[in-house]
Order: structure tokens, then C-alpha cells, then sequence
């Protein structure tokens, strides 16, 4: 045993400095990321732990890596060092760039959200610089892995490439077609257009109809009525005619339609319906100044249309926004109802007239015409 040490005395002593040295790398690696936690949770209590101990699980698995390479010196010909010497380049290259390109982009996107806050609170618009934010963190995830590939020599022309701007070009023209780069360009349309914003309701279809509450590299999302998120791709939504209900003037005129029997008083149903409208604290008055002096009324009423079993009147109530208006219509419905029915003014349901032929006088006329 004595002889054994003495002859590997110094390859033991590198393997036990290797082992020391990654141990002593780990314990390092969590105790700086520890207090840097604190120190940061301190000075910005939402600044991103995740991506803290992201930084920690590269750094601890650089670390067991490259004690394993230094290691292998120990089992291998002297020929083969030089291989494991670019092994140990090529995985703390990979190792820096992989920390590097975290936090920078951790950093990044702790600056957007600030400015995001800084817009929120001011009550400004934060939409561009919540998809400028999802922009930037993805370009310098992109660059760090092309910065990644350069480290293989197989790979380095490709990602040279697409460093250069004609590669930029080529690699854009290649994939124009696909859905994530339409996905893409809708995004950016969207943000430098301004279709809409955040914070913004808007109607797609019937069916999706919300407040937009996000707009990301591939999709934009919509918080429902009922309070359900929609989450529609860039692409889609960019092609779509939608109505925005924020962009411009917020007031909105709802149409209130009621249909009432043929037999019922239509000016009576009409001066109800215009009465209970008026009557709602939602209503917006939309008169102008000279409408005004001629003693229009707030609320238009007429009749519009005539049915199998119904007319309908209906009402052009304002209200200060979509919301508003919708309450308004709900409200409206219901006290006109209770109006009607007190007034004694029928509302229209659905009816049909059946004629039935008598069969025994029908055979009888038969008989005598015979």
C-alpha cells in the first residue's frame, strides 16, 4: 500500500485537488447565488429567483463536468491530452456563454418591467414595451445559441452565417412561409399599427369578445366576460375584422329592440321604451347643441321592422362605454317589460294559425254534387 502511494503519489494528489476543487467551485457557486438572492430580494423584492438558480444548476454542472474531464487526464495516454484540453476549452466556452446569455437576459427583461410599471402607473399605453420585452429576451437567447454553435466546427459556418445581416436576410426569406415567423410579423404589425392595445376590449367573433391582456411573440390573449383566457395566435387575429370598442371615442350606442303584437299601441310601446332609457343613470346624452335647441329627444325610438307575428320597435340608447352600455341594455329590458305588462301592451311570441277541414261535410257536399 505504501509502495502504491509512493509510486502514484502525485496522481493521487491531482485527482484529490480536482475533487477539492469542484467541491469547493459548488459550495462557491451557492453560496454567491444565495446572498446574491438576498441582497436582490432586498433592493428589488420581484427581481427573478428563478432565473438566479437557473444561473446555479449551469454553474454546478459546469463545474462536475469539467472535474470529470481533468479527471480523465489521470486513465488516458499522454497522446490524448490535448484532445481533453479542448474538451475543457470547449465546455467552459459553452458554460460562459450559457451564464452570460441568462443574465443578460434576466437583466433585460428586469429593465422592460420596469418600464412596463413606470407606464402602468402613469397610466400610459405598455403594450410596446411589453412586446418589445418578449422581442429582446428572444433575440439575445438567439444569439446566445448561435454564439453556442460557433464552438462546433461543423456548425460554426451555419451560425456565422447567421450572425452576418445577409444570413439574417436568408434565414428570414427561408422560413417566410411558416407559421411561427407569420406569428411573428403579426405581432409586430400589431404593436407598430395599433389595431388595439392592451388594456383595450375588443370583439373578434361573438363568441370572443374581452379585454386584451397580453400581446407576446406569438400570440395575443383576451381575458372574457367570464373571465376565461382566449389565446389567440398573431397570425389569426391579424387577419381578422374585429371591433375595437376602446380605439377612438369610448361612447357607444346600443340598439334595444323589443317586439311587441300587431295589435299593440306602437306609439304607446314606443314612448315607454324611450321613457325607461331615458330614465337609466347609464344614459349618455349625444345630442348636439342644435339638436338641443330643437327639443330632440335623447333617446330616438322607431319602428323598424315587421314580422310574421311582431313589430319590432327599437331604441338608439348611448352610454359612455361598452360596459356601460351593456348594463344599460340588460336594465332597459326589464323595467320595459314590467311597463308593458302594467300598460297593457303585448309582447310578440311566436304563433301560427292552424285550419282545420270538417271531413263529414266535405264527403256530404260530395254526395250531392254527385
Amino acid at each position: 500500500m505504501i509502495e502504491f502511494i509512493s509510486t502514484y503519489k502525485n496522481l493521487i494528489l491531482y485527482v484529490l485537488a480536482v475533487i477539492a476543487a469542484v467541491i469547493l467551485l459548488r459550495l462557491s457557486t451557492k453560496f454567491i447565488i444565495k446572498w446574491l438572492v438576498k441582497k436582490e430580494a432586498k433592493r428589488l423584492p420581484d427581481a427573478p429567483v428563478r432565473s438566479m438558480k437557473l444561473v446555479r444548476i449551469t454553474l454546478n454542472l459546469l463545474w462536475l463536468i469539467l472535474g470529470i474531464i481533468a479527471l480523465s487526464a489521470v486513465f488516458v495516454d499522454r497522446d490524448k491530452d490535448q484532445l481533453l484540453i479542448n474538451y475543457f476549452k470547449l465546455a467552459s466556452y459553452i458554460g460562459a456563454v450559457t451564464v452570460i446569455t441568462i443574465i443578460t437576459a434576466t437583466v433585460c427583461n428586469m429593465w422592460f418591467k420596469h418600464r412596463i410599471d413606470e407606464k402602468v402607473t402613469h397610466d400610459f399605453d405598455p403594450t410596446t414595451y411589453k412586446f418589445l420585452r418578449y422581442v429582446s429576451v428572444f433575440v439575445i437567447c438567439f444569439i446566445g445559441l448561435l454564439f453556442t454553435l460557433m464552438a462546433f466546427p461543423s456548425l460554426k459556418g451555419v451560425a456565422q452565417t447567421a450572425l452576418g445581416g445577409a444570413g439574417v436576410l436568408a434565414l428570414i426569406a427561408g422560413v417566410a412561409s411558416q407559421e411561427a415567423l407569420s406569428n411573428l410579423v403579426g405581432g409586430i404589425f400589431i404593436v407598430s399599427f395599433k389595431p388595439f392595445k392592451i388594456g383595450d376590449v375588443i370583439k373578434i367573433t361573438d363568441t370572443m369578445v374581452g379585454t386584451v391582456t397580453d400581446i407576446t411573440l406569438r400570440h395575443t390573449v383576451i381575458r372574457n366576460f367570464e373571465n376565461k383566457m382566449i389565446v389567440i395566435p398573431n397570425a389569426v387575429i391579424n387577419k381578422e375584422k374585429l371591433i375595437n370598442y376602446d380605439l377612438g371615442e369610448l361612447k357607444c350606442c346600443e340598439h334595444i329592440e323589443l317586439g311587441i303584437t300587431y295589435s299593440s299601441d306602437v306609439t304607446l310601446a314606443k314612448k315607454i321604451l324611450q321613457e325607461e332609457c331615458e330614465n337609466h343613470p347609464l344614459i349618455h346624452d349625444n345630442r348636439s347643441e342644435s339638436d338641443k335647441q330643437l327639443g330632440k329627444p335623447i333617446v330616438k325610438t322607431a319602428l323598424t321592422k315587421f314580422n310574421d307575428s311582431s313589430v319590432v320597435i327599437r331604441a338608439w340608447a348611448w352610454s359612455s362605454s361598452f360596459g356601460n352600455s351593456f348594463t344599460l341594455k340588460c336594465d332597459v329590458y326589464e323595467s320595459a317589460k314590467k311597463r308593458f305588462e302594467a300598460e297593457g301592451v303585448d309582447l310578440a311570441f311566436p304563433t301560427r294559425t292552424i285550419y282545420m277541414v270538417n271531413d263529414e261535410k266535405t264527403t256530404s257536399d260530395n254526395e250531392i254534387r254527385s
